[in-house]
């Protein structure tokens, strides 16, 4: 699960967690750009020290043009990754995102789920990031990564 574009550095990351053993991606990428997400990426960014982002952060695509921005992340991640020599399969998820990854851990019989985002401090302090919140949901282990770089 995948909040923005993968950088090459995450895709190296990804697909050297197992070694050498054969795996399959199935990405689901949700787009930001609500209301709430915007302040709680504001107070993220004023506690990492970057007070210039979070001036910034109205300026995060909504609607449709976070929906189109997002497809164009989760083709670039999907090429990448392939690339690479994984397979790898993605979808677009705009509601519930726990729920779509529930359903996707379910049809795919998945061992293990990589949630890789930017650090998100307010919701990981209350256990509101999607890695803690799908632990209790998903039946299998959740693995939280961060993001190397910002796209």
């Amino acid at each position: 699960m995948i909040e923005k574009a993968l950088t090459s550095a995450d895709v190296e990351f990804v697909t050297t967690l197992h070694g050498d053993e054969e795996v399959a991606f199935h990405v689901l990428l949700q787009p930001r750009g609500d209301q709430a997400d915007r302040l709680l990426r504001a107070i993220d960014d004023v506690a990492l020290g970057e007070l210039d982002e979070a001036a910034r952060e109205r300026e995060t695509p909504e609607g449709e043009e976070a929906a189109g921005q997002g497809q164009q992340a989760l083709e670039v991640s999907l090429v990448a990754l392939r690339a690479s020599g994984s397979q790898a399969e993605g979808r677009l998820i705009e509601d519930h995102p726990l729920d779509a990854l529930k359903s996707l851990v379910d049809e795919s019989d998945a061992d293990e789920v990589i949630v890789l985002t930017d650090p998100h401090y307010v919701e990981e302090f209350f256990h509101r990031d999607w890695a803690s919140r799908a632990r209790h949901k998903v039946g299998v282990p959740v693995l939280k990564l961060f993001s190397h770089s910002k796209v």
